[in-house]
């Protein structure tokens, strides 16, 4: 976590002088923060790329071997991209009305709308040449959310669903032979879908990215020029909307509740403990100004000239959730059940708790700015 730089005056002149006489302002915050989304996207898409490559090698010849390099090559496109979901919520490139997020990463799915399951093994458009003859991207992209929110064709998760198949095991997750795409019944078009939703997702994310890649007429570039507490306002919108609605309610409330494997965002994989922990890192990369090598003034630098003891508070939160999610039992499909004292329910409440805090503190240190921040849908 970035060092909370500490200021005399508690006024919040943006161009105050910092604890080592170094004044931070909001535009250099902004700036930074547009570098610091361009690496992650960047990243992102090139893992996405990585992907693609290793399910291409896969469809060429089926093997066990095969099938296992591309779902750690899934597992990995999706530490970059999950630390992008902070850049959400305040109607970016990524989710105003044309953004591809619902595209991307929706969930839960009906996993029954794209494949066979147990007790059908007809269900699904792959299973379906009457209907749906020709399997391309155009396609894909027509049938998602068609007729209901758990009508998910593309996105992550749809691709999880073709390389593990559902999740029937407690010991771990689903076990999708390789000759689903050999052998199988209707293996062609499963060969097809599958190459389909990959290249669609990437498509995707390329058009997410050029939106913040730098020296370019883009959104990127309409960021910068628009006045910088209103940037700062939308980037601390992202944050705390990701923890408090998000994370907090829709991520880990709704699981732990219903304690169904369903309601688990990465159910087929059983990943679902790198979806909280990488979310939250995200979170604490804005707030530190920092993502692999990338360094510079995150928001935390900000707030400690602004709001010195908020601020401490805050990162300490931020720090906190993170390790609280880091803490939750794998795999998450069964941390989410037994009784409210059993230690994964313990963990997995703690975290919905911290991130409860860490929304409710970015409220406050939006106040101490001159705004307000929202921690769920409709409010302003």
């Amino acid at each position: 976590m970035a060092t909370l730089l500490v200021s005399c005056d508690r006024g919040g002149n943006k161009d105050q002088a910092s604890g080592d006489g170094q004044a931070v302002t909001e535009a250099q915050v902004v700036e930074h923060y547009a570098k610091l989304v361009s690496a992650t996207y960047g990243d992102a898409l090139n893992q996405a790329r990585a992907m693609q490559q290793d399910i291409e090698a896969f469809l060429s010849g089926p093997t066990a071997e095969l099938l296992e390099k591309a779902r750690d090559s899934w597992t990995a496109a999706r530490i970059p991209y999950l630390q992008t979901e902070v850049f959400r919520f305040y109607e970016g490139p990524i989710d105003d009305e044309d953004g591809p997020e619902g595209l991307l990463n929706a969930w839960p799915m009906d996993e029954a709308y794209i494949d066979y399951v147990e007790g059908d093994a007809s269900s699904g458009v792959v299973n379906n040449a009457t209907d749906y003859p020709e399997i391309d991207a155009k396609l894909v992209e027509s049938l998602n959310e068609k007729d209901g929110e758990a009508n998910i064709s593309c996105g992550y998760h749809a691709i999880e669903f073709l390389l593990w198949g559902q999740d029937l095991s407690a010991d771990g997750p689903g076990a999708r032979p390789h000759t689903d795409y050999t052998t199988g019944e209707n293996a062609e078009r499963r060969s097809e879908y599958l190459r389909a939703v990959t290249g669609f997702l990437v498509a995707k994310l390329e058009e997410v990215e050029a939106e913040w890649a730098p020296g370019k007429e883009n959104y990127r570039s309409g960021f910068l020029k628009m006045p910088s507490r209103e940037a700062i306002e939308k980037i601390m919108t992202g944050m705390s909307m990701l923890s408090g609605f998000e994370m907090a309610s829709e991520r880990l409330n709704v699981a732990y509740d219903t304690k169904a494997q369903e309601d688990e965002h990465s159910c087929f994989s059983d990943t679902t403990h790198n979806d909280m922990i990488y979310d939250l890192t995200g979170i604490a990369n804005v707030w530190s100004g920092s993502y692999g090598d990338l360094s510079g003034p995150g928001l935390g630098t900000l707030a400690g000239q602004i709001a010195p003891d908020l601020s401490t508070s805050l990162g300490a939160k931020i720090k906190a959730s993170v390790e609280a999610a880091k803490a939750i039992p794998v795999p998450f499909d069964q941390a989410i059940l037994g009784e409210d004292d059993a230690p994964g329910r313990r963990a997995i409440l703690n975290t919905i708790e911290t991130l409860e805090d860490q929304a409710e503190l970015l409220v406050a240190l939006g106040k101490e700015m001159g705004f307000g921040v929202p921690i769920s849908e409709g409010e302003e």
